[in-house]
């Protein structure tokens, strides 16, 4: 293709990528690639390269790629009314109709909505809310907020903080002393390989309870965790883990908070993660799959519990203080309207479970017995494949040999985009819900081809 343009200089020399060996990209040696446009679960670049995108972004392109239906709702609502705050009891709309919405497919304990812009803000927003909380009760000392490594929560300062894995700490001066970690429930990377799955909870539970006397239960505030670990490895909980968390949290007065940005809104074929695992939350954090990325929204959504306290303390000091300029921004609100309709009526939540469930069982059929293959692991449209050097005794590639990365490349190559997960060798797939069962084919009959072309 013949571009008479500077996309790529002007890329280099002007944009700063996230997540990115910012020196590699200044020199050249990180690939470009420019979107531009996507159509089901494929996405083009500028390149004339159309690519199979086993991952909706970044889990977040639910509905897949090319929905006129959202696009027309945003274009509409920029020509009706673009902006307009949601301070002192104002609203639209959209910000209106989309907060029933959720209401009505949120576990019944649910009271309101409070929107924001991305998954990072929205748990910014849980912590400032769950402090001034118990602020209000008269409990200034239960502050702590305990997280689980491996856990992704965002990357702010406190999110940051919240997130377990070594990237987004390290020479930020983080994590904050008001977080706290706990035991990540991932059964096979669990340290003693005697432990039955039971077992394994029994162990978390236990090291969960050690903190909580370590650190007193009664400085502690909440605990936050994905239903499924994401970023952290794509790893379901054992079975059992969430009933038996929830138990040590309510004898100790500890709110949850379910941190639903990937899991929301139908990834685990359900539409909430809460209520597959048969959590209890007091908050739940929603983002990408709330208008599937059409628009940037995120969400807090409060507890009856909770929101009677949060009235009290705005009868006792005034209006509470606390707001973003882009809260319920009506073009993000119309497009999380357009998003929701659209998965009802393409019945695309059944669809991510009877796909998911479909492409977990190939991928597991294709590298259960693989000598480089540690674990195959998934639920609903999550599934991730784990590579080690040797099955016997679990020995693990050497980091620096960027196995994960050297495969996800090779998929590329293939035509399909996967994602390597940070800290291990593991290769994450999170599908749009309108996956074919033809399109579940090929992901698992390339990662094939991958694989072997740098395992052997």
């Amino acid at each position: 293709m013949l571009k008479n343009d500077h996309l790529e200089q002007w890329d280099r020399e002007n944009f700063f990528h996230p997540s990115t060996h910012l020196a590699d990209f200044a020199r050249g040696n990180v690939p470009q690639r420019i979107i531009t446009g996507g159509q089901g679960c494929h996405i083009e670049d500028r390149d004339g390269n159309r690519l199979l995108d086993a991952f909706a972004g970044l889990y977040c392109v639910n509905v897949g790629y090319g929905r006129s239906d959202i696009a027309d709702a945003i274009a509409a609502q920029a020509k009706e009314l673009a902006y307009y705050h949601s301070y002192v009891g104002h609203g639209t709309e959209a910000s209106i109709t989309l907060a029933k919405m959720i209401l009505d497919r949120a576990p019944e304990n649910m009271s309101k909505v409070y929107f924001g812009l991305g998954g990072s803000d929205a748990n910014e927003t849980n912590v400032k809310l769950i402090w001034y909380y118990n602020n209000i009760l008269g409990r200034p000392e239960k502050k702590k907020i305990i997280s689980r490594w491996r856990g992704y929560h965002g990357s702010g300062l406190v999110t940051g903080s919240l997130t377990g894995l070594e990237l987004f700490h390290k020479k930020f001066d983080l994590p904050l002393a008001q977080v706290v970690h706990t035991e990540a429930p991932y059964y096979y990377r669990r340290a003693n390989l005697e432990q039955s799955e039971a077992e394994f909870v029994a162990y978390c539970v236990a090291e969960l309870e050690a903190l909580i006397d370590r650190e007193g239960a009664d400085t502690i505030a909440a605990f936050i965790g994905e239903p499924v670990l994401g970023t952290g490895g794509i790893v379901p909980p054992p079975e059992g883990y969430w009933t038996a968390i929830q138990q040590v949290l309510d004898k100790h007065d500890i709110l949850l908070v379910a941190d639903e940005v990937v899991t929301g809104f139908g990834r685990l074929g359900t539409m909430f993660g809460s209520e597959h695992y048969g959590m209890k939350p007091d908050l739940i954090t929603i983002a990408k799959g709330l208008t599937s990325a059409y628009a940037p929204l995120s969400g807090s959504i409060i507890s009856d519990k909770m929101w009677k306290v949060l009235e009290q303390g705005t009868d006792e000091n005034g209006p509470i203080g606390h707001g973003w300029t882009y809260s319920a921004h009506p073009i993000g609100a119309a497009a999380g309207v357009a998003n929701l309709r659209l998965i009802d009526e393409l019945g695309l939540i059944n669809n991510a479970g009877e796909i998911g469930a479909y492409l977990n069982s190939a991928m597991a059929d294709a590298f259960g017995n693989h000598a480089n293959v540690g674990d195959v692991r998934g639920e609903g449209m999550l599934c991730a494949v784990e590579f080690v050097k040797q099955r016997e005794g679990r020995v693990y590639f050497d980091a620096s040999d960027k196995v994960g990365p050297a495969i996800a490349r090779a998929l590329l190559a293939e035509g399909v985009i996967a994602r390597a997960m940070p800290q291990g060798d593991i290769l994450g797939f999170a599908p749009p819900f309108c996956l074919t069962r033809e399109e579940a084919d090929e992901v698992v009959g390339k990662t094939v081809k991958a694989v072997k072309a740098v395992l052997g």
